[in-house]
């Protein structure tokens, strides 16, 4: 928080994808508190070189030390920090922080998930009819023709916030368009499934992480009957090229 809109550093990496020097601090932060000089968990984070070593490993912590960046640079309040233990391709442990709103998502694998310590629980219907949804627009298009009558929610620039709001029953869907990273995700899969909800693919499978390419199509997260509704709706629908 104390380099939030403040006049930081900031630059871009790749093609469009902006990092500041707080990425850079939380990455070294989590590191040390996570692993520091042992050697029984593999890292894999936005911000660090990938290590293939970490395909071969058992238990793997992906992290995203900012997710939502752009916003964290705009002086908004929705980006967060997000933290996963997975084990086998599945996380086991999972946080989502919000540190703007004070919000600390928190996940076991079998024990349910809080946030600030109170149990959270998805929002479940059998139509989408008044249904909360927030997602990339060209999808979101996609199911308004299909039910004229869904609620669109503000943009959640923190994909990981965007789900966790479904955890929470803030939001009863959330879409991810396609080309989202383990690091966006595996916390908020987590949360979603621990909190009686669905983190899928359009054909129902079930993301896998800590593969080679970190990368994943389109998701749905939302309580499973809505989930099938939404699956059975987009099921032919594909990212623009």
């Amino acid at each position: 928080m104390s380099y939030a809109r403040a006049d930081l550093k900031h630059w871009v990496k790749g093609k469009d994808s902006p990092v500041s020097e707080a990425d850079i601090a939380v990455d070294a932060l989590l590191r040390e508190r996570l692993v520091g000089t042992g050697t029984g968990y593999a890292w894999l984070s936005e911000e660090v070189e990938d290590d293939p070593a970490r395909l071969d490993a058992h238990r793997v912590w992906v992290i995203d030390p900012i997710d939502g960046t752009r916003a964290f640079i705009a002086g908004k309040n929705d980006w967060t920090i997000s933290a996963a233990l997975v084990e086998d391709g599945r996380p086991v442990v999972a946080t989502v922080f919000a540190p703007a709103s004070d919000e600390f998502f928190f996940a076991i694998r079998g024990a349910g998930a809080t946030c600030n310590g109170g149990t959270i629980r998805v929002a479940d219907g059998p139509s989408l009819a008044g249904a909360h949804l927030a997602g990339p627009k060209r999808v979101v298009d996609t199911l308004l023709s299909h039910e004229p009558a869904l609620q669109i929610f503000s943009r959640v620039h923190s994909l990981a916030l965007r789900f966790a709001r479904v955890a929470q029953g803030t939001l009863d869907i959330a879409l991810a368009g396609g080309n989202s990273h383990d690091w966006d995700l595996a916390a908020a899969d987590l949360l979603v499934h621990e909190a009686g909800g669905e983190l899928t693919t359009l054909a129902g499978g079930t993301a896998i992480y800590n593969r080679r390419e970190p990368v994943h199509g389109p998701l749905i997260a939302a309580g499973p009957a809505r989930g099938c509704v939404l699956r059975e709706l987009l099921k032919d629908w594909r990212p623009p090229a």
